[in-house]
Order: C-alpha cells, then sequence, then structure tokens
C-alpha cells in the first residue's frame, strides 16, 4: 500500500511539472534519497539528457563527509550540484522531490541550492 501510494505521489508531481513547463525554459531537478546517501540529477526532458548531476557515493565528495551525518550530506551535494549547474549556466529549475516530502532531507537540500543561486 506503500509503495502504491508513492508512486501515486511521483506520478502527480510529474504531472503538474509537466503542465506547468509548457514552453521547456526550464530543466527538472529530479533527487533519489536512501537510508544513507543522495543523489540528484538535472535533466533535460526535451532530449532526455541528465546534463548535471551529483552523489553522495562519488569518490571525491565521499572523502569530505563524515560519517552519519546525512544533514551535512544533504548540504554538500546541493552546494556540488548549485556549483556544477552554474558552470553549465543552469539557473532556473523545477525541482521534482520525487514523491519524498517536502521535510527533512529534501528540504535542506533544495533551501541550499536557493541559497546558491538556483532558482526554482
Amino acid at each position: 500500500m506503500k509503495k502504491l501510494a508513492f508512486k501515486r505521489r511521483i506520478l502527480r508531481i510529474r504531472k503538474k511539472l509537466r503542465s506547468v513547463n509548457v514552453n521547456n525554459d526550464r530543466y527538472r531537478l529530479t533527487v533519489f534519497r536512501s537510508n544513507k546517501n543522495i543523489l540528484a540529477q538535472i535533466i533535460d526532458d526535451k532530449t532526455n539528457n541528465t546534463l548535471v548531476s551529483a552523489s553522495s557515493m562519488e569518490k571525491n565528495i565521499r572523502q569530505n563527509l563524515s560519517e552519519n551525518k546525512k544533514i551535512e550530506t544533504s548540504k554538500l551535494i546541493g552546494e556540488v550540484l548549485a556549483k556544477r549547474a552554474s558552470e553549465k549556466k543552469i539557473k532556473k529549475i523545477f525541482f521534482d522531490r520525487g514523491g519524498y516530502k517536502y521535510h527533512g532531507r529534501i528540504k535542506l537540500f533544495a533551501e541550499t541550492l536557493k541559497k546558491n543561486g538556483m532558482i526554482f
């Protein structure tokens, strides 16, 4: 039952994003959160290509992390993704939270992106 509700939430969020983004002037930022890691991608829905990504499983990021600090990990990934996006001149995005509630690590990740210049 929980998985079904989660999938419905995902579809509902994506449907809203597609209806708002009629002229395709923004890219979609997707987030995946597991118990230990967090991954994020900026995707161009026109061409279905990943433009920028950041993950807590990357070697250079993993070395900068202390263990069991999931909140700090979310902040760091937000900063890294914002830096990589600004290098590719990406400012405007839609935040696809992927069925997760806008709470905790997801909220902190989004706020870190906003602080670093991303426009939702």
